[in-house]
């Protein structure tokens, strides 16, 4: 696969996007404690950001259509910037909800053009190039953490790691602004009006879904993990949270592996796999109450759900590639409504319940991936005997 300037440019912005949308939650406890907000408050700061996302999902790609790519990527780019700024400087709740909730709009339509853009430079190799951008992604996320806690530390404030990525974008528009963003599919026919302004085909649907429940099992063990960990194996609630970063551990791992065999292995088969190994780690996690298996467990399935997005995401563009922006649009409608509903969902009958029997709709979802996963590769496994 060429890299070239355009990509490194995507890849980039991509974990820039990411280590902000990380570190909201890391951020939290000093600006609960300086704003003096109760967890009730602190939490809207979640849902604001989520349905800014929900919000990107309806709209995004009507807005490409009207202001084109270019206009769209630097445009929320630059918004996204002021946004994580105004977070910082926010002297009341009220401001703060608002930055988040325009982080989550602007970073989500930032999200959508990076992937319609990746997709159609790509085209057949967009796997890779999903999968390749998502691990920096991912270890840029990370990072956030770190950086936070880091600037506390030594004086700077938490506010240090939020100036950072807004540094880091100002560089990239310096070095890339004339860098052209692809507005058009490279060696793929558009196909006709109907085609990419009627109906999106069933397939793609199957694979929303897909990625709505994967997005949905990622942040019900983000969310809910640690509490999990305190309440069921006996870790203190230090050790229970430090346990957590072997969940991103296993992600980061995990698309590491998935790059490599998106080179090798059809998307179909790389979907199966992700989530036989999520659905063979979660019990480990949710059901032997034995802290290292346990942990084991929470490593084994972060391996797994680490590519259920980026899969995901490169089967359901592989449908109907002509219309990259609509269908990255509507999955992150998709994914924002996922972290929006799920995790609220489950904290609700945590506490009608328990934690422990509330992670019982993760292994649900699970379920409901292998089903669906299965289906698509047989499918798949059907094509490629008549093509043959």
């Amino acid at each position: 696969m060429q890299r070239d300037r355009f990509t490194w440019l995507a890849y980039t912005m991509l974990a820039t996007w990411a280590y902000l949308q990380a570190s909201l939650g890391p951020a939290m406890p000093f600006l609960r404690v300086e704003l003096d907000l109760n967890y009730t408050t602190a939490g809207l700061h979640f849902s604001a950001f989520a349905f800014g996302a929900v919000l990107t999902g309806l709209f995004s790609d009507r807005w490409a259509a009207r202001f084109g790519r270019g206009r769209m990527f630097w445009g929320c780019g630059t918004a996204l910037a002021a946004s994580s700024l105004l977070l910082t400087g926010g002297w009341q709740p009220g401001v703060t909800i608002l930055a988040a909730f325009l982080m989550g709009l602007f970073g989500s339509s930032l999200l959508v053009m990076i992937q319609a853009a990746l997709a159609d430079r790509h085209n057949e190799q967009r796997a890779i190039a999903f999968t390749e951008a998502n691990i920096g992604a991912m270890a840029a996320a990370a990072l956030a953490p770190i950086l936070i806690g880091g600037g506390q530390q030594i004086g700077a404030g938490w506010r240090l790691a939020f100036w950072t990525a807004v540094a880091i974008f100002i560089l990239l528009l310096i070095l890339f602004r004339r860098e052209p963003i692809p507005e058009k599919l490279t060696g793929v026919t558009a196909g006709s009006a109907e085609a990419q302004s009627g109906p999106l085909p069933a397939a793609f649907w199957a694979y929303w879904l897909m990625l709505v429940l994967g997005v949905a099992v990622e942040w019900c063990i983000i969310y809910w993990g640690a509490d999990f960990l305190e309440n069921n194996t006996g870790l203190l609630t230090s050790q229970a949270a430090s346990a957590m970063s072997l969940f991103f551990l296993g992600m980061l791992a995990g698309r590491v592996l998935g790059s490599l065999l998106a080179r090798r292995r059809p998307v179909n088969w790389l979907l199966l796999a992700a989530v036989i190994i999520a659905t063979l780690g979660f019990p480990l996690f949710w059901l032997t109450g034995v802290s290292w298996l346990t942990v084991v467990g929470l490593f084994v399935t972060g391996l797994g759900v680490a590519n259920l997005y980026p899969i995901s995401l490169a089967a359901a563009t592989a449908v109907a590639p002509q219309r990259a922006a609509t269908i990255s649009a509507r999955l992150v409608l998709g994914a924002g409504s996922a972290v929006l509903i799920t995790p609220i969902l489950m904290g609700w009958l945590a506490d009608q319940t328990s934690i422990g029997q509330a992670f019982g709709v993760v292994a649900a979802l699970l379920g409901i991936m292998l089903l669906l996963a299965f289906n698509a590769y047989r499918a798949g496994e059907r094509r490629h005997s008549y093509d043959g």
